[in-house]
């Protein structure tokens, strides 16, 4: 039976090299000229600092906009609180992994409410749609990325 997984990863290849290239942009600002602020790469994490809080944002900005030329879909970012210790103000940046329980649900429940004739069951975090005709995983898809969940969605492991 064909099936296809509904899964939401980020390829922490590209954002590595897109905190590259934003750290190269950085060294040839003007604005940033002698200036202690970067990036700083944390496992899944993204630390961004800066002296001001509108470097922050004009560091994230360049971040963001290298992950989207990368094909990162930076609605997978989670910006957090920002941080200040002395004269660095600091502002992790996580990535969204997995789908959790609650997206995985309304996923299911959107696939069921499709009335089409496939089943979907919640695998850790990815979820598996299942059916007997292509056609009917197709209009899945289609339904699926119509909705919005508050993450980024990927499909993938389609097989016939």
């Amino acid at each position: 039976m064909p099936f296809f997984d509904v899964v939401s990863e980020v390829d922490m290849d590209e954002v590595r090299n897109a905190a590259d290239q934003a750290r190269r942009e950085l060294r040839t600002r003007f604005d940033f000229r002698g200036v202690d602020a970067g990036f700083e790469f944390e496992g899944a994490r993204i630390t961004v600092f800066a002296p001001e809080e509108f470097q922050i944002r004009q560091l994230v900005d360049i971040f963001t906009d290298k992950l989207s030329r990368r094909g990162v879909d930076v609605g997978a970012l989670q910006e957090q609180t920002l941080e200040a210790a002395g004269k660095v103000k600091r502002q992790p940046i996580a990535f969204l992994q997995g789908i959790g329980r609650d997206p995985a649900r309304r996923i299911v429940k959107t696939v069921k409410d499709a009335k089409l004739k496939v089943q979907s069951q919640v695998q850790g975090d990815k979820v598996r749609v299942t059916g007997k005709k292509r056609d009917d995983l197709q209009t899945v898809i289609a339904t699926l990325k119509e909705a919005d969940f508050g993450q980024p969605l990927q499909f993938n492991n389609f097989r016939d």
